[in-house]
């Protein structure tokens, strides 16, 4: 089962993940041939963290509130708060690793809505997928390029989408 994981930083969370970076993608090393895409949300002016997201391939929800909750940046209270969902992936078999086919001058965006699931299509989406408790449908989410947040959630046709700029994860 894919699991979607998304920290939302507290206030001061950029700090501690600054401090605990290669904790952090040491724990990551573990789960490697697993994740399917990771990365931070940032502020608009991209100099500080919002959060850290995570999809990953884990085998039930158990091995998912471990990866979670044992995580550094969790286990230094680096979070407000941690989702933890299904991920039903509309692009079954893809990582955010395959994306080829980027656009010179956009930015990458998180977008979540709690619309009902479409199936879309279009080169600018990383990875997009449903959001699951149980067989609940909770929403979606997409990561994508585009030119500016409006057009990300245009992108995905969401009216009520939640925007976050984010960028690939993990060592550089």
């Amino acid at each position: 089962m894919e699991y979607f994981v998304y920290g939302r930083d507290k206030p001061n969370g950029f700090e501690v993940k600054v401090a605990l970076n290669e904790e952090h993608w040491a724990f990551m090393d573990g789960y490697g041939d697993r994740l399917i895409a990771r990365g931070p949300t940032l502020t608009e002016d991209g100099g500080r963290t919002t959060g850290s997201l995570h999809i990953v391939e884990l085998p039930d929800d158990d091995a998912a509130n471990e990866f979670a909750y044992d995580e550094p940046y969790f286990r230094a209270g680096a979070f407000e708060t941690v989702e933890i969902q299904r991920f039903h992936n509309h692009y079954p078999g893809r990582t955010m690793w395959d994306f080829s086919t980027a656009v010179e001058g956009y930015n990458r965006y998180l977008v979540l809505t709690k619309d009902a699931p479409r199936q879309l299509t279009s080169d600018h989406l990383i990875m997009y997928g449903d959001l699951l408790d149980g067989d609940r449908h909770l929403g979606r989410a997409a990561l994508l390029e585009a030119p500016n947040p409006e057009a990300a959630a245009h992108l995905i046709e969401a009216d009520d989408a939640e925007v976050h700029p984010w960028e690939f994860g993990g060592r550089r």
